[in-house]
């Protein structure tokens, strides 16, 4: 985990790598949980028995579930000391290039792409890839976009 303590070691860091999480499994109860919590119960994310003969040959997690790990991975992959506040600001660019299938493992992986100052604070622009174990393509990018601010 890469460690930031001040608006000025942010933007020196553009461009920087982050390294990559511990593999977490997407098994179908967390997808089944997330389906509950969402309302979207469609066949491919809770039917196994039909999704077995659909065009992923298994359940598989919903896009959104996938772009919700950004922020399980987000604080593995880099932390901030001295920071009196943060602030999820947004996302850019979200790509869904494969699916994740139910058991598979992912990780997060991460570089900053961009800081600017914004006021008294940093935006700073993290990419997030879910790499998917086995697989050359990962099951989401997302450009997260965080505001800190840090104590004097």
């Amino acid at each position: 985990m890469k460690r930031f303590d001040s608006v000025a070691a942010v933007l020196a860091a553009q461009q920087q790598e982050l390294g990559t999480t511990d593999w977490l499994t997407v098994d179908q109860r967390r997808i089944d949980l997330f389906a509950e919590a969402t309302g979207d119960h469609q066949w491919i994310h809770v039917d196994p028995v039909r999704a077995k003969d659909g065009p992923f040959g298994a359940c598989v997690a919903h896009g959104y579930l996938t772009l919700s790990l950004a922020n399980c991975f987000l604080p593995q992959l880099v932390g901030y000391e001295r920071l009196r506040m943060g602030l999820n600001y947004g996302c850019e660019q979200v790509r869904f290039p494969a699916p994740v299938r139910a058991g598979s493992r992912v990780r997060g992986r991460g570089q900053i792409l961009a800081a600017r100052e914004v006021g008294e604070g940093v935006q700073v622009v993290v990419r997030i890839s879910v790499e998917i174990e086995g697989s050359d393509k990962p099951g989401c990018v997302v450009d997260t976009i965080s505001r800190l601010y840090f104590e004097e």
